[in-house]
């Protein structure tokens, strides 16, 4: 078996192309977020681009994927039960108590999340999967912990599936409480110094129990406690890229989808400056042969008076002013085409964000990002909701819910944009109906229930229990016309009780009738 830093440095050279992209493309938007050397400790000086147009495109792109998959105040999953299941092993008027109870476990799982760290590394990791492709989260008991691109390496079966990762980071041998490495190394084999140790985590997929198995190790030896076993859909280490290469066991970033344009306005902005900076320098010229002598012309102040002539001093300007045009003129479009490529528009400032705009949101990110919705479910979100149910219903903060019967399911991301669109169109051919032909043809054409029953099923709400049956409406029609006629007889008897044949004291067979036809009566139901 190869040890694990044997494993890595095998590895490193698949990933050093892509690592060197994240690099360039880093030092363009946001350069301290990928760095080339993973034991760097971001002592060393950073390059800065001369224009802020790519940290400002990825910082937004990144706060609007965060809105779209993991949105405030919303849950981004629904537990349900099957619908086989209805029927067979459980009854279906059961369903609205399930739903409640569901509900119930729902905002618990979501109090955890907002109660967590676990928003703030899945933003660092967005931001990571924008300039790099690229990011690994791992989650623990503790939280979740982001990986950058120069930190692991991975390896992917043919379908794309990660079969294996190993990754590498520092850690002080005091806080590991082991020893410094053995005198007779070579420089540099176990770490760059002696109170730092390089720790390896190995994660492989065992085929034979359809299990991940991790361990880690230092200066080739297996830490005491570290090996650790998860079962294959409910791994804590997820693998995220942002664009897919059939073939590549790595992603491809946004940013080096528009590195051209990057890399050009980042030099014409450089030029921008630098010609700026020499066009507002000032320089006198005197000629050689002027009586205007340049050292009384150098000292003289404000208002002061001396000899010479006109004439013989001028100022030197830099005709470059249709150059400068020209260059500005084209910054202006390529940082409009990068602030339309990542989405950068005038975001609405409110305290509290609606679901319509995360919907909005959520459509115009598929729109311009087209499957990276998808994606993100499949490598992110799924994973995520299955391994924290499983925190969870070990700790015993929520029940545990029966797989065979329950199923959760994403409607945050492609999924609630399909159930948004069917509710639009819906709307909008009611509308259409309503607008062409009149109310009279909607209520002819159009059956009530039918269009209820879809509005809902569009928005993700359940009828049972909810919206009255065809039997329903048909008792409550009856009952309407019951409590018609009873009110009816009452104000026949209330108009003939006035009268004086009505008048029990001089009528006395008046009492016995009234009371037979008042006892017939059927009071309302409440």
């Amino acid at each position: 078996m190869s040890k694990a830093r044997e494993r890595y440095s095998q590895l490193q050279s698949g990933r050093t192309q892509f690592l060197d992209t994240a690099v360039e493309c880093s030092e363009l938007t946001l350069p301290y977020l990928v760095k080339r050397d993973e034991n760097s400790t971001g002592k060393r000086q950073l390059l800065q681009p001369y224009q802020s147009v790519g940290a400002k495109a990825v910082v937004t792109l990144a706060a609007k994927l965060m809105l779209a998959i993991l949105p405030p105040q919303t849950a981004f999953f629904k537990l349900q039960v099957r619908d086989d299941k209805l029927g067979q092993t459980l009854d279906p008027m059961m369903r609205s108590e399930l739903d409640l109870s569901f509900s119930k476990i729902e905002r618990l799982i979501m109090d955890y999340i907002a109660a967590s760290s676990d928003r703030v590394v899945v933003h660092q990791a967005l931001k990571h999967l924008i300039v790099s492709g690229n990011a690994l989260i791992f989650m623990g008991k503790d939280g979740l912990k982001h990986y950058p691109l120069n930190r692991y390496v991975v390896e992917r079966d043919g379908n794309g599936n990660v079969i294996e990762i190993v990754t590498k980071e520092l850690v002080s041998r005091k806080v590991l409480g082991i020893s410094p490495p053995p005198t007779d190394s070579p420089n540099g084999e176990y770490g760059d110094t002696e109170d730092d140790a390089e720790v390896y985590t190995c994660v492989k997929m065992d085929e034979s129990s359809g299990s991940w198995r991790w361990h880690q190790e230092v200066d080739d030896m297996i830490l005491d406690g570290s090996q650790s076993t998860a079962p294959k859909n409910t791994s804590p280490w997820l693998v995220l890229r942002f664009n897919t290469v059939d073939g590549e066991d790595y992603g491809r970033g946004r940013v080096e989808e528009f590195i051209g344009d990057l890399r050009s306005l980042d030099g014409l902005s450089q030029s921008l400056v630098e010609g700026a900076s020499v066009a507002s320098k000032v320089v006198f010229l005197v000629s050689p042969s002027a009586t205007t002598k340049p050292g009384t012309l150098a000292k003289a102040g404000n208002g002061a008076i001396i000899q010479g002539r006109p004439e013989d001093v001028g100022v030197v300007q830099v005709g470059k002013t249709a150059d400068f045009a020209t260059a500005a003129n084209l910054a202006a479009q390529l940082e409009k085409r990068i602030l339309e490529a990542f989405l950068v528009m005038n975001i609405r400032n409110a305290e509290r964000v609606t679901a319509e705009e995360v919907r909005l949101t959520q459509l115009e990110l598929e729109k311009s990002l087209g499957g990276l919705f998808s994606l993100l479910t499949v490598e992110f979100l799924v994973p995520y909701l299955n391994r924290t149910l499983l925190i969870l219903q070990r700790s015993n903060q929520i029940p545990r819910l029966p797989k065979d019967v329950v199923r959760p399911k994403i409607v945050a991301g492609i999924n609630s944009l399909g159930r948004g669109q069917d509710n639009e169109a819906l709307t909008t051919f009611i509308a259409t109906v309503a607008q062409t032909l009149g109310p009279e043809a909607l209520m002819k054409y159009i059956d009530p229930s039918e269009a209820i029953k879809r509005l809902a099923a569009a928005q993700g709400i359940d009828v049972l229990n909810l919206v009255r049956t065809t039997e329903q409406l048909e008792q409550l029609k009856q009952q309407i016309v019951q409590d018609k006629t009873n009110q009816s007889l009452v104000d026949q008897a209330g108009q003939l009780a006035g009268t004086p044949l009505m008048d029990p004291s001089k009528n006395p067979d008046v009492a016995e009738q009234a009371s037979a036809v008042l006892g017939n009566l059927q009071p309302p139901e409440e």
